[in-house]
């Protein structure tokens, strides 16, 4: 039998899932070419991430190069902040997408970059769970929409932002922009680099320099998570402003906020400061194209460095000052230690308590006196009674 391939891939809907924090996954139902037929989750993010990939492996095919070449499809990148609504909006565009994607040359749809991320994986047969927490909450896609794509897919639209301050590119893969410009997101990076279109122009540009035209405030942008997400620092930096942190190499942080321009706020034992998303690296991710980003791209301007910005709106972007990361932080972390230290004197009191009853000597169970010839006699079968006549 010649290498698996993938027949169908059919978007099932997805689901809510509370552990070990609220997010969202897609459900498909993947049929390979020995008509098996698998059910795998993955969430946009990942599908994201596979996406970059593929058009990376792809360049002419992916439109890099000349965009009239282009048969990839597109894929708008994953927001900030992913609540239900938007996971509902984008199925359509994710069944479409699937659709597409098998019906792509051999070449592209049977490569292994596809194979292999639709393949099972080990939690998409044991999720993982806590029987503490609320169990997830399966959303399927209507049967009639999947009968019929265009009831559910519309049309992608890019986002449209405007720029807020002249930037000069410092690179040729950068697009120079005027105060005032409108651009269109194709691509949106969470290491605070977007990849813009003007006109005939694209490139990448920061996001920094970047507002959406109807409110200062992102949307998308997630609220503080002050148990924080271990990652690995990938390149050094010496702070330059003195909200910032100097890490080396190699250093493993906890990220606390994660911020559109690129600047992430981050948790090193007690201390907390922004740096560099891009610097950084997912613990226990491997991720082979990080090392090469680093060297063609430094990392973004931040918001507040930015002079003579000129906003369309009235009201500012809401900030949060770096004395209250560190005074959440650490409210966080005594909470969490308070919590560990009460847990171990429960289990030494329960231990205290079980020891002298462990030390006692176990009982030996009483022999029962044996019956009388009388009581055998009188109460038991024939078959005993026999056996002593």
């Amino acid at each position: 039998m010649g290498d698996a391939f993938i027949r169908h891939i059919e978007l099932l809907g997805y689901e809510k899932r509370f552990y070990p924090s609220q997010h969202y996954v897609y459900m498909f139902l993947v049929k390979w070419n020995d008509l098996s037929e698998k059910v795998v989750y993955r969430r946009f993010t990942e599908i994201y991430e596979f996406h970059k990939a593929l058009k990376e492996m792809f360049p002419i095919e992916s439109g890099d190069i000349n965009i009239e070449n282009r048969i990839i499809p597109h894929l708008p990148a994953p927001k900030w902040f992913d609540g239900q609504r938007s996971t509902e909006n984008r199925q359509g565009t994710l069944a479409e997408y699937c659709y597409t994607l098998v019906n792509l040359p051999h070449k592209i749809s049977r490569c292994l970059h596809v194979v292999s991320f639709f393949k099972v994986r080990h939690d998409d047969m044991n999720p993982v769970t806590d029987s503490q927490i609320k169990k997830p909450e399966v959303f399927l896609l209507p049967k009639d929409s999947k009968k019929n794509l265009t009831d559910i897919t519309g049309p992608i639209v890019l986002q449209t932002y405007r720029a807020i301050a002249d930037y000069e590119k410092s690179s040729t893969s950068e697009m120079a922009l005027k105060a005032g410009d409108m651009v269109d997101v194709v691509e949106k990076s969470e290491n605070g680099w977007w990849f813009c279109q003007l006109k005939n122009k694209r490139g990448w540009v920061p996001a920094a320099y970047l507002e959406p035209m109807d409110g200062p405030d992102e949307s998308e942008e997630q609220e503080p998570n002050y148990a924080g997400e271990v990652y690995t620092v990938q390149k050094s930096y010496t702070a330059v402003e003195e909200d910032e942190l100097t890490l080396k190499e190699g250093d493993t942080i906890e990220v606390i906020h994660k911020l559109l321009d690129g600047w992430w706020v981050i948790r090193k034992d007690e201390t907390t400061g922004y740096y560099p998303a891009m610097y950084l690296q997912k613990a226990g991710e491997v991720n082979i194209s990080v090392k090469s980003e680093l060297r063609n791209r430094g990392a973004p301007p931040r918001r507040s460095t930015i002079r003579n910005v000129k906003s369309i709106h009235r009201q500012g972007r809401k900030q949060i000052s770096q004395e209250t990361y560190r005074r959440n932080s650490k409210k966080y972390i005594q909470k969490q230690q308070k919590m560990q230290g009460n847990f171990q004197n429960k289990a030494n009191v329960i231990i205290e308590k079980k020891e002298p009853e462990d030390n006692k000597p176990k009982a030996q169970p009483a022999v029962p006196p044996r019956p009388s010839k009388d009581l055998i006699l009188n109460r038991c079968t024939e078959s005993t009674r026999s056996k002593i006549l």
